[in-house]
This record gives C-alpha cells, structure tokens and sequence, in this order.
C-alpha cells in the first residue's frame, strides 16, 4: 500500500515522547527529516549552531531507525535549499496525502510550509507541543483575564497549578522570588575553583557534520575549535548531572555575574538541550528540586533556575504566538542603525563586548546577562535596528530558536515592542558592568566617564538615550529619576557627551 501520511520531524523536535510517535501505523505512514541549507545560509546560522542542530538531528535520526521506523533522511549533500524543497523531492519519490507535524517553533516555517501545501492540494495537520510544561491554550486563557501580562503572574500561577515548590497553597520558604538573593558579584579574588565543563568528543556523526559545514556552508561565521556541546539524549542528561552536582548550589548567588575568560561559570549549559527538546522541562525542573531536598542546592538557587524555566522560558513562548505575525514589524524607539562591524569580529577596546562577542564566535554561547546587559544593551544604546540585531542573535547562539529568541532579543532586550515583554528599556552605563564583572578593571575606558579619550562608551551612549528618549523614559516612574538626572548635568556637559556620542557613531563601522 502507497504511504499516505508524512510524519515530518523538524530540527527542534527531538523528542521521543513527542505526539508525532503516537499511534504510528508503519504500512501507511512514513517519517521525514531534512538539512536544508537555507536554514544556515539565508536564515544565518554560525558553524556551532549549525554543527549542534545537524549532529543532533542526525543522533536522533539513527535512533529512530535503530528502532526500526521507517525514516527518510536528507543530508546536506542534497543540496535541498528550503522545506519546500524538501518536500518537493520527497513527494517525487515517496507519494504522501497528507502531513502530520508538530508546531514549529518558528512562524515563517509554520508558513512555508503551509504555503506549499496549499500549493500541492496536500492536507496538514500541526500538533501541539507537549515538550512545554503548559498546555496548548493555556496562555492564551490566561492573557485574556490580564490587562498587562507579567511574567511573574504567569510563573506563581504554573506553580500552584503544578505543585511546584509549594507547600500547601504557599511557597515553599515563604516568597515567591528570591531574585534579590541572586545579585552577587564576585569579589575582587573572582569565582572560586570551577569544575571543568563535561567534555564531549565528537563521534563520527559529528566529524561527519562539521566536515560537511566546511564543504557545503564553508562561510558561516565562527569557528568549531571549541566543539563540546550534548547532541545526543545521553550527552544531554550528563550535562543536566553536571550542572545539579557542580554548579546549581551556586548558581543563584552568581547568576548575573561576570568575570574575564570565564564563559560558563555556575550556568547549565542545558538550554541548547532543552530547545532541541532532548530533555524536557519538566525532568530539568525535578532534578534541581530534588538536589534542594537532598540539602544539596540552596532555595535561592533552585527558585532562581526553576523561574527561568518554569516561567521565563514559558512565558516568552506564549507572547512569541500571540503576537506571531507583528514581532518582526516591531520598532517602538525608531532604531536605525547598522549592526556594529564588532559583534562579526569582536576587534573592539571595550573588554566587556570583546569578551562576550569572541565567546559567542568560539561556542556559540553567552550566559543572560551577557545577552541582556553587553550585546544587547550595547546595540539598544547604540540604535540598532532590531530586525538586524534579531538576526544576530538567531544566527550566533547554538539555543536559538524563534520562539524564544525573538521576544527576548525584540521585547527583553531592544524594547522594540514598547512594552510587551517588558515594563521598561533594560538600560544601565558602564557602571552596572563595572559592578558585575571584573572587566572594566582590563579595559582602557573608565566606567564613570561620559566623555573624553577615556569614556566608556556604554556611559556616553547611556546617557544619549536618556536624552534621545526623554519624554518615553519620563513616563516610567523607574526610569524618570534618570531624565531628571540627566536634566541636572550642566548645558556644557550635556554638550559634550552629545559631542562624544557622535563622534563614537562616526568612528565605529
């Protein structure tokens, strides 16, 4: 009998517990994964993330046929441009009727895709995501009973439906967020000895993989010398042991922290793996909840990277389909700008910007407030244009998908949304890196100076938003006290720090 149903897993969907595998009648239906080079190429993607998604996706294929399923595999080495590519050149060979995926995690694929079956008369089916913790409609539900969303409703209202770090009706410890426990910076002796990340050599699959970078995608940028990420179920659940056993106890005290040529520190590293849906939230969340029982973590630190997960990570996935079609139109502050040359190369004075952008070249990585308070709060004060900055993100971090980069990079991070996300711009000077980090102590510019040879930049450009933005920032009862700041500077200082900001727009490319 002719196979008439295509199940097509995407690169993201490597779960086995996924809804794709219920009920799977072999003799009429059939799986299909593809590498498709737009995927890398006109929708940028750097070699480590491309290298994480292709050796995973084909760790997981090899699983699937160990297990006998029946599952067709397009490699790069077919040179298939698009999903619709894909799908043309399976339906030659494989005739199917209709196609069953789950929900992508990215709109313009739910489109393609869409798009080329109405093209060829072919039925599709798009099934929830059951890896996330709430259900399909959830949000939606409750957004509709809010007048302003906030994540922290969202998160205390999955936990007492879930039972998570609860006791009776209450939080467990009493608080619902211990978010002003976890705001340590390092002293001047920095972190202390910190456990080696676990190492995973690449097996062939991923030898495979890279060789095939260099081959088909040759000009992606960044580099594969520092490969170690899990592409695989069993590599991804040692890393979740090691970040429980290693670095969970303190995690909460220094999740903000920053210190020179430490890319990792106390973080888990497991967000590629849950975004490739490898573990699920649930199983991650139980685990460091169970360390806080065994008295091996502290209730700071497991509240702190549970609220990430729980609420955080689900909260952004249900504003990123709610306001699916409008993010990429988004530009509440009119940014106009180019991306800097220095996030391509990191060839930059400032330490800060140099340390974050050269560890996202080598592994494709940068913890949040890497993202938040140096590359994105550099190109929201420097007037990036947010669909540019988007792309970047997209492209750089080995854990970028859609859902969750797009409201993050777009809301969180450039407030191109004007307030969806987030309360406020997430604007700060040099001193709040020069308080989190050990970085400005190795950099040429001094934090407190707005302008002259050793300005920092991110103080000069720092207090040309507030200028630029006044009447926005003057509305916020946490960002006024800034304009008023700034109205205090004398006529002449105001001049030269505008002076300055546009000398540091004329110099850097």
């Amino acid at each position: 009998m002719t196979s008439q149903t295509l199940l097509l897993i995407l690169g993201d969907q490597l779960n086995r517990n996924s809804l794709i595998f219920e009920d799977v009648d072999t003799k009429t239906s059939h799986f299909m994964m593809a590498e498709v080079l737009d995927e890398s190429s006109r929708y940028l993607s750097s070699k480590q993330r491309t290298t994480v998604f292709l050796s995973a996706m084909r760790h997981f294929a090899e699983n699937c046929q160990k297990d006998d399923l029946p599952l067709f595999y397009y490699s790069l080495d077919k040179r298939l441009a698009s999903f619709s590519d894909a799908l043309d050149h399976h339906l030659k060979n494989t005739p199917f009727k209709t196609i069953r995926c789950v929900l992508a995690g990215d709109y313009r694929v739910v489109k393609e895709i869409n798009h080329w079956t109405n093209q060829h008369d072919i039925s599709i089916e798009w099934l929830p995501d059951q890896h996330f913790i709430a259900r399909q409609g959830e949000f939606k539900r409750w957004l509709s009973e809010r007048k302003q969303p906030r994540m922290e409703y969202w998160y205390r209202q999955l936990r007492k439906e879930r039972a998570i770090l609860m006791s009776g009706q209450s939080p467990v410890g009493g608080r619902w967020n211990f978010d002003q426990d976890n705001r340590h910076a390092f002293s001047q002796k920095g972190p202390d000895a910190l456990a080696e990340t676990h190492q995973f050599k690449p097996d062939k699959i991923t030898k495979d993989v890279i060789k095939a970078i260099h081959q088909y995608l040759p000009d992606l940028p960044g580099d594969l010398d520092e490969f170690n990420w899990p592409v695989t179920l069993n590599q991804a659940k040692q890393t979740l042991d090691d970040f429980i056993s290693q670095r969970l106890a303190k995690f909460g005290d220094y999740q903000d922290a920053m210190w020179l040529d430490q890319p990792f520190l106390y973080h888990s590293r497991l967000s590629v793996a849950l975004n490739l849906k490898l573990l699920s939230p649930d199983e991650v969340i139980d685990a460091a909840i169970q360390a806080y029982e065994r008295n091996e973590a502290p209730l700071n630190a497991v509240e702190g990277f549970v609220r990430q997960i729980l609420g955080w990570r689900e909260y952004v996935r249900g504003l990123y389909w709610t306001h699916k079609q409008d993010w990429l139109q988004m530009n509440a502050l009119n940014a106009r700008r180019e991306l800097p040359q220095l996030y391509w190369d990191a060839k930059t004075d400032m330490t800060c910007l140099n340390q974050a952008v050269m560890q996202v070249l080598t592994y494709g990585y940068g913890h949040h407030i890497q993202r938040l308070m140096v590359t994105g709060l550099f190109s929201l004060l420097w007037g990036v244009k947010p669909k540019a900055i988007h792309e970047w993100y997209l492209a750089m971090y080995v854990d970028a998908v859609a859902w969750v980069e797009v409201p993050n990079t777009l809301g969180m991070s450039q407030y191109a949304d004007g307030g969806i996300v987030g309360s406020k711009p997430y604007i700060a000077s040099g001193a709040y890196i020069n308080r989190m980090s050990n970085y400005c102590q190795h950099c040429r510019f001094d934090p407190k100076q707005a302008h002259g040879e050793k300005a920092c930049p991110f103080t000069t450009l720092y207090w040309a938003f507030v200028d630029r933005h006044h009447d926005l920032l003057s509305q916020n009862p946490r960002l006024g006290m800034q304009v008023k700041n700034w109205q205090r500077k004398s006529k002449s200082e105001q001049k030269a720090i505008r002076k300055h900001a546009e000398k540091l727009h004329r110099q850097l490319p």
